[in-house]
């Protein structure tokens, strides 16, 4: 791993995500790219005399933004990392994705935000739609883990052939920290399969695969949703990885039925890499 893109709004969502990065990074001797996006009033970047805007005004303004992410860049990250940073007018979405392609970006850490409701929190925000559309792996994090290791990896699939290939990136993710991995899927009684047959499935899908330790998990709940939530807190899982579909993102996996339940401090950080 050599880059790590980590947008920054200068929100506590975002300090959490620096903090990870620089986790990752002094693992891996990585370089994090930090990075501003900001879309200006059309009177900061139009200096004409009609303009509400004056030059100085504006340039105050950049700065003070500059001084921001340098607060950032000083104070979550120790000097042995090494950090880049930008500060860009660009809307988010866009923005992201070019300067991930710009510094090919290995991985993106972004921090989001929301109410205590999961669903409300994902669906249509920045994040999401960089989770349903980067072609590269994205972890979004919620909370602050003050803690934060990777040791104890969940993957949670239906264990389908369309599956391999993100399996087969989360598997050099994973060896990258020797972590070990916990497979799990989750037995629903809309879509209920034996304990011998639900392992065997799983037994098909790695094979080939240089796994590091790992083990086979058949976890019951009353949705995908839930059990995968759940079987995280169980085993205090660091880090919960999916797969994700362009045309969807994760709203098809956080539904009404999970958000009733959970509090927002149960989140787990997520890493996803679409299908």
């Amino acid at each position: 791993m050599k880059s790590i893109l980590v947008p920054t709004d200068f929100s506590k969502t975002s300090e959490y995500a620096c903090k990870i990065a620089a986790k990752i990074a002094k693992k891996t001797n990585a370089t994090v790219y930090l990075i501003h996006l900001i879309e200006l009033p059309k009177g900061v970047i139009d200096m004409t005399a009609s303009s509400k805007f004056s030059i100085p005004e504006s340039m105050l303004y950049l700065r003070k933004i500059r001084e921001k992410i340098l607060n950032f860049k000083d104070t979550l990250f120790s000097k042995d990392i090494n950090v880049e940073y930008f500060i860009k007018l660009n809307n988010p979405f866009d923005g992201i994705q070019k300067y991930a392609d710009k510094i090919d970006a290995d991985l993106i850490i972004m921090g989001f935000k929301g109410h205590s409701e999961l669903e409300e929190m994902i669906i249509g925000s920045n994040t999401e739609k960089i989770v349903r559309s980067s072609k590269r792996p994205v972890i979004v994090v919620k909370q602050d883990s003050k803690n934060f290791k990777l040791e104890t990896l969940v993957f949670a699939s239906n264990f389908k052939e369309e599956n391999k290939e993100v399996f087969g990136k989360f598997v050099d993710f994973a060896n990258t920290f020797k972590s070990k991995i916990h497979l799990l899927k989750v037995n629903t009684p809309a879509n209920f399969q034996s304990t011998a047959e639900a392992k065997q499935k799983v037994k098909d899908f790695i094979s080939g695969f240089n796994l590091p330790k790992h083990k086979i998990n058949v976890y019951s709940d009353v949705s995908v949703e839930k059990g995968i939530l759940n079987f995280s807190k169980d085993i205090n899982a660091d880090l919960i990885a999916l797969s994700t579909h362009g045309r969807t993102g994760l709203a098809h996996l956080f539904t009404g039925s999970v958000t009733k339940n959970l509090s927002k401090n149960a989140l787990k950080p997520m890493l996803t890499i679409k299908v």
